[in-house]
């Protein structure tokens, strides 16, 4: 991107491609680390990807160039955003995989009930019977009062 108004050159665009499909690939993985070594990947490119919408040039301040020489300051916010949004999250996955460590001295997700259970059924190509409903609103703690859109509803129509 050298000269005004030039668009992204193809090592910036590969470099797009690889920074997400590496923190794509990160983010499948069960360990918390690889998890968040994927944000962050993910996270920058993503934020370059927005950096190369924008139109390069002259800063964006009046007076300083003419109008049409100017970058374009929309997509340098967008990131700047992108930036903090994307710190916040790795602060919190990075507490996240250091308390699961303390807790337990690894940092892998392990299955819980309800992921074997869903393999096991998965396999068997059965449907879950877990709630089917028809239990009612008294012995259901899922269903909801109706009351309250009912008495709405009524006074709609009252109109």
């Amino acid at each position: 991107m050298t000269e005004v108004g030039a668009g992204p050159t193809l090592v910036l665009v590969v470099a797009v491609g690889v920074l997400v499909a590496t923190g794509v690939t990160l983010l499948l993985e069960r360990s918390l680390s690889r998890i968040l070594l994927g944000v962050i990947l993910l996270g920058n490119g993503v934020n370059l990807l927005i950096l190369l919408g924008g139109r390069s040039g002259a800063a964006p301040v009046v007076g300083t160039a003419p109008i049409g020489e100017m970058s374009d300051a929309l997509p340098q916010a967008m990131v700047l955003t992108a930036v903090v949004i994307t710190f916040g999250l790795t602060a919190f996955l990075l507490a996240v995989a250091y308390r699961s460590w303390y807790l337990s001295g690894d940092d892998e997700v392990q299955d819980d009930l309800e992921d074997r259970q869903v393999v096991r059924l998965a396999e068997r190509d059965e449907v879950s019977t877990a709630d089917l409903g028809g239990e009612g609103p008294d012995n259901d703690p899922e269903q909801v009062d109706p009351g309250p859109a009912l008495r709405r509803l009524r006074r709609g129509e009252q109109r």
